[in-house]
């Protein structure tokens, strides 16, 4: 039997399709490795799955926003509790101009105690905050704070929402 998805795990299911095709195009023309056919998985696995060198690799996907405010605008829906607290304490304890330090960081420290059923998974970051870029993002490398301990292969978070400025390789 086929269970119906909500319309919010819906548009859940669309956002990540979207993050991991935006990425998928980008690392196949910086690097000239083909990487294809995207499914979703289930929810002890990473978001979702490809081929990659012959092989499958899983990609878990997660979106950086900067405020409460802008992830409603963005998504254009109500979020979820944890997630609705996390920009709170954001917005509250940190001055805008780094705010994209600390939601980064944020990111990789709660994706980095994940555990996953899975062989190779990579982390894919997307770039939700209209005012952050690519370039910014390359600015901070230096202090973005990627927990020694986590599952990934590889982190690259995606520049921006639209994935024209391209993507940036965090780890390793």
């Amino acid at each position: 039997m086929v269970s119906k998805l909500s319309s919010s795990e819906q548009e859940k299911v669309e956002l990540e399709h979207q993050a991991a095709k935006l990425f998928m195009r980008w690392y196949e023309h910086e690097t000239g490795k083909v990487i294809r056919h995207l499914w979703h998985n289930r929810p002890s696995k990473p978001d979702v799955s490809c081929r990659f060198e012959g092989d499958r690799l899983d990609i878990e996907v997660a979106h950086l926003y900067g405020s409460e405010l802008e992830a409603k605008q963005i998504l254009n829906r109500e979020l979820s509790d944890k997630t609705l607290l996390e920009l709170q304490q954001l917005e509250k304890n940190t001055a805008p101009e780094s705010r994209l330090l600390t939601a980064l960081n944020r990111i990789l420290l709660n994706k980095s105690s994940k555990h996953y059923k899975t062989k190779r998974v990579w982390l894919v970051i997307r770039n939700a905050h209209p005012a952050w870029s690519k370039t910014q993002i390359q600015a901070l490398q230096q202090h973005i704070t990627v927990p020694k301990a986590h599952p990934f292969e590889q982190i690259w978070i995606v520049g921006d929402w639209d994935g024209k400025s391209g993507i940036v390789r965090l780890f390793p």
